[in-house]
């Protein structure tokens, strides 16, 4: 019963805070959003899940203090808290630091991987969806008081670091958390420009990373060494994993490759071919860690030469593949179709 109102209390949250036309009532929604997500962290009270939750709570507090900032200052300087008020580029950059520490991007990213490795991998799907829902909502209301060039080297730093961060990777929640951090610099870089295609990029890579999480909570898969004996326990989840994380990475033809096209076309519309290009050469990085998942996934299939103990799994049924196969399957492949 607890559980399902601090869940009840997650989602309306998150909804008031998008729904909210005021910093002072965002402020306060956000707030609730973080308290809620809190005994999600601990929930296994594990001394590394503690000390997730204490890393959280202290990035997000630290973030609030800065909205409250942001937002205070703008009502004494404007006489409103309205959120398309922002004319004051000091304000409506303090804002913009709070809201992408909020979401996990450069130079505030680095509570992100070690709370997704700290948490349990339905709790790292929540951190890493839902809870970027309320803070780019409030981006995008703002989106046209912010610094343009802030907001590009946000976003060009936060793709380089995310994909080198995850090169070196073994444990799948610290690599898809460095996706994030990737992607997220896909989704700022273009937000001044033309908001609608952040908003795209953000909410597909929501819906292909649920399934991805998911699908390794079904297999219990959590590290590199797992996914190597992954194909025996289920291999049509194991086909369906390739193609999502494939798609994540922005391959075309699949879904992943859309938003990143848009946001292409949008910075050469507005003459940043450079930046651009920078910005496509940094997303290999982000392919090269995926292609070896991929490659540990589909194409290493045991009996294998290692000599060190694999995970024991308990064999997945077909109705348990089933449940996710259709929602994976479509999130892969359903985008492609709307490119004109």
């Amino acid at each position: 019963m607890s559980t399902a109102m601090i869940f009840v209390g997650l989602i309306l949250s998150t909804i008031l805070a998008t729904a909210s036309n005021s910093w002072l009532l965002a402020w306060l929604c956000l707030e609730l959003n973080t308290l809620s997500i809190l005994p999600f962290i601990s929930k296994t009270k594990h001394p590394r899940a503690i000390e997730a939750a204490t890393k959280y709570f202290l990035t997000q507090a630290t973030a609030s203090c800065l909205l409250l900032l942001a937002g205070t200052s703008n009502a004494w300087l404007t006489g409103t808290w309205d959120m398309t008020q922002m004319s004051n580029k000091l304000t409506s950059t303090t804002m913009l630091i709070a809201l992408t520490m909020k979401m996990g991007t450069v130079p505030t990213h680095f509570w992100l991987p070690e709370v997704l490795q700290g948490s349990t991998l339905l709790t790292a799907l929540l951190i890493s969806t839902w809870q970027k829902i309320a803070p780019m909502s409030l981006l995008f209301i703002m989106s046209n008081n912010i610094q343009p060039t802030f907001t590009l080297t946000l976003g060009l730093l936060s793709t380089t670091f995310g994909g080198w961060g995850g090169m070196n990777q073994t444990q799948l929640r610290k690599m898809m958390a460095y996706s994030s951090i990737a992607n997220m610099g896909w989704t700022v870089i273009t937000l001044t420009h033309e908001p609608k295609a952040s908003m795209i990029n953000i909410f597909t890579y929501i819906i292909l990373t649920t399934p991805t999480f998911l699908l390794m909570a079904l297999t219990s898969t959590k590290t590199l060494q797992n996914m190597t004996t992954m194909w025996s326990t289920s291999p049509l989840a194991t086909t369906t994993m390739a193609l999502l994380l494939l798609s994540t990475a922005g391959l075309p033809p699949l879904t992943g490759f859309l938003p990143k096209l848009i946001i292409m076309n949008e910075l050469v519309t507005q003459n940043l071919t450079p930046l651009a290009t920078v910005t496509m050469m940094t997303s290999l990085l982000t392919l090269s860690f995926y292609l070896r998942t991929t490659y540990l996934t589909t194409l290493l299939n045991p009996p294998s030469s290692a000599t060190s103990a694999t995970k024991w799994r308990q064999k997945m049924t077909k109705n348990k593949t089933m449940i996710l196969l259709p929602t994976a399957t479509t999130s892969t492949f359903m985008m492609p179709a709307l490119i004109p």
